[in-house]
């Protein structure tokens, strides 16, 4: 292991610390963040969704993606920087939205399920867009990344597949009755094929996602609970690896390229949720909480952010993903708790003005600012 090394970068103080031990200990945070994020589902959840919701999910790329890689281009960081910076704006914080949604109790809400679905077939695009991540920022040529992204893909159908035939099988096989046990063998299992997948140019991140997705049942629900603590030491390490590699004199010269990034993709992931839910018959209140609630990025835009930080593409990447991530989960829950109280205010407006200017006509000519009135907030479940 390496001597102590400064790598504290324009801070108050410089850090003395060994870089080589907390960039392990970052990576191992990443692998424990999919692997958690895939034992939220099930594979029978994520057919389902990749069958009912997959419009919903490429408007949620065209309207957030290309914002970023826009951005990239225009200030002439290259096509890989592009890519990266699509990423991070594209993909919305699911911790922080089910936090969210639970302190605001809207758990049980017709549009719930929509936010849902919308952040799933997010993550399981990470199974895609990361091998791709990771062949550019490793320089990898094209006929070489096609063969990566070829083996992601037929690793993710195979796992699907199995984990939709033989899920309970392979939960059987991995249960046990001891805490310890279950634990020992769902991190090294985790351990293993995140490292397989790396030495075949996969993402690790990704073969910890699709070992999640593979277990099910009260297996998951067990090894949850007790992976849990070792995801959030974990995941501190590598924010706080992101964070030694990021030099805080860096953001001030994006932070107005940030703000300006956030303000477009807050209004584009508030234009996903509500196209998403109106196209699933939610109400225009329900429509409005759908899109605010979506806006919060987080751990997994740093996560792509730090991959191309660590490989040296572009120095302003990081302080910029860090900005951007920063002024996004502050605004996120404010958003989500006043974007339709907001959007009612401004038709009750509109329809006010509508009647004065013409009378009974522009009453009843408007249908749509009524419709708030009839929008059902809950199906029935808290």
């Amino acid at each position: 292991m390496h001597s102590s090394a400064v790598f504290l970068r324009g801070g108050l103080l410089p850090l003395g610390a060994s870089e080589e031990f907390i960039a392990v200990g970052a990576e191992i945070g990443v692998i424990l963040l999919l692997l958690m994020l895939g034992l939220e589902y099930t594979a029978s959840d994520l057919v389902t969704n990749l069958k009912s919701h997959y419009p919903a999910g490429l408007v949620d790329f065209a309207l957030n993606a290309l914002p970023g890689a826009a951005l990239a281009l225009l200030l002439g960081w290259g096509p890989v920087a592009a890519v990266v910076l699509a990423g991070v704006t594209w993909i919305s914080s699911s911790g922080v939205i089910a936090k969210i949604l639970g302190d605001l109790g809207r758990l049980g809400n017709r549009e719930t399920p929509v936010v849902l679905s919308i952040l799933v077939l997010e993550d399981l695009s990470m199974a895609v867009y990361l091998p791709i991540l990771t062949a550019l920022v490793a320089g990898i040529g094209l006929a070489a990344g096609g063969i990566t992204l070829a083996i992601a893909l037929g690793a993710a159908a195979l796992v699907l597949v199995l984990a939709v035939r033989y899920g309970r099988v392979i939960s059987r096989f991995v249960s046990s009755d001891d805490p310890e046990k279950l634990l020992l063998v769902v991190l090294g299992l985790t351990l293993l094929i995140a490292g397989l997948a790396q030495q075949v140019q996969v993402s690790a991140a990704v073969g910890a996602f699709l070992v999640g997705i593979a277990l099910s049942g009260e297996v998951a629900e067990g090894a949850y609970s007790l992976l849990a603590p070792l995801r959030d030491l974990f995941a501190a390490v590598f924010f706080v690896f992101f964070g030694l590699n990021t030099d805080p004199a860096s953001i001030p010269p994006v932070l107005l390229p940030a703000l300006a990034l956030a303000a477009v993709t807050a209004l584009t992931k508030i234009a996903t949720g509500y196209w998403a839910a109106r196209r699933t018959g939610v109400g225009p209140r329900g429509r409005w909480r759908a899109g605010g609630t979506l806006v919060a990025r987080g751990e997994f835009s740093i996560v792509i952010a730090g991959l191309a930080v660590t490989e040296g593409i572009e120095p302003s990447l990081g302080p910029l993903a860090t900005a951007y991530v920063l002024i996004l989960v502050m605004l996120g829950p404010l958003t989500a708790r006043y974007t339709e109280p907001v959007a009612s205010r401004l038709a009750r407006r509109r329809r006010r003005g509508s009647a004065s200017a013409g009378g009974k006509a522009g009453s009843s000519a408007g249908l749509e600012p009524h419709e708030p009135l009839d929008d059902q907030d809950t199906v029935g479940r808290a």
